[in-house]
């Protein structure tokens, strides 16, 4: 039975602009079009897939996250597509591992996709580009709604991830800001936000579209961690899309001198510790507000999204 497995980093969230109306406001058609601009990180989470297939009389698609059957409807849909481009029947069995909370703001839902188009891809024996995938695991991401533009940076790690133009992969504009190898990422999570839409709907995209943009500008002015962190705080705060447990928290954060934001979008927060001190200051805040379970620290991470292994 053919096989492959692929890995990527989680794709941490800071802050974002949505992208997906042209100049005229009409919305856009093309979705390697459609993104947004933003900033995060990404992470060593060790999100992996592995994808098994057969041929069959009728086409199937078998989906487990962490073991447990699941929709993942932005993986299906990229698996889908995919197997539109193969034409004949298959039974497909996708095996995700994603050891962070998903609806929490680390690009799960991007990760996911992204991985199960590299490996199926490779069992299936295509002549797919890597950016050819990335744009299907985009615009996934877009139909389903469970993100805008977190494909592309996984596709070229970080660990400081700034999308200055969007778009899908080949498309959009991305840079960095260099960090530190061993950098990490503390983040606290809350619980999930699965209700985005009406979140977003909320706080109002104009006004979201404004903090973006103007926490975009002030990390291009000055691009540094500590910068770019601040910006993101105050997007969270501005744009309407922070919660009390979110602000409490980051004050908290604040009045030790650690830098934090809040994910995107999630309801959990994030700080950055540059050294053990730090690290011990920033987990020494997060266990006030929440159990060791719900406490994640990661390192940053260089590399992007690869296929790992294929098997016959």
């Amino acid at each position: 039975m053919p096989f492959a497995r692929a890995v990527s980093p989680a794709g941490l969230s800071s802050f974002f602009e949505i992208c997906d109306t042209g100049p005229d406001g009409r919305p856009l058609s093309d979705l390697e079009l459609v993104g947004a601009r933003g900033g995060g990180f990404t992470l060593n989470a060790g999100i992996e897939t592995v994808v098994e297939v057969k041929e069959a009389d009728r086409t199937e698609v078998r989906i487990r996250i962490n073991g447990q059957e699941h929709e993942a409807r932005t993986t299906r849909a990229v698996v889908e597509e995919i197997l539109s481009l193969d034409g004949r029947n298959y039974l497909v069995e996708v095996y995700h591992t994603i050891p962070v909370p998903m609806a929490c703001g680390f690009g799960t839902s991007a990760a996911g996709a992204l991985t199960a188009a590299l490996a199926l891809s490779a069992a299936l024996d295509l002549k797919l580009t890597y950016n050819q995938l990335g744009r299907m695991a985009h615009a996934a991401e877009i139909k389903c709604k469970t993100g805008l533009g977190t494909v592309g940076p996984l596709m070229l790690g970080g660990p400081c991830i700034i999308t200055v133009e969007p778009g899908g992969p080949g498309r959009a504009l991305i840079d960095k800001i260099p960090a530190p190898k061993d950098l990490k990422v503390i983040s606290g999570v809350f619980g999930p936000i699965e209700t985005r839409e009406v979140l977003v709907r909320t706080a109002g995209k104009d006004r979201i579209n404004s903090a973006g943009r103007k926490a975009l500008e002030a990390i291009l002015d000055d691009p540094c961690l500590e910068v770019f962190m601040e910006a993101c705080r105050q997007f969270a705060l501005e744009s309407g899309l922070s919660t009390a447990r979110t602000r409490a928290l980051m004050e908290a954060l604040r009045s030790e001198g650690l830098y934090c934001a809040q994910n995107m979008i999630g309801e959990a927060v994030h700080a950055i510790a540059r050294d053990e001190e730090e690290l011990a200051k920033a987990l020494a805040v997060f266990r006030r507000f929440l159990p060791e379970a719900n406490i994640y620290v990661l390192d940053a991470c260089w590399k992007p999204a690869e296929l790992v292994k294929v098997g016959r």
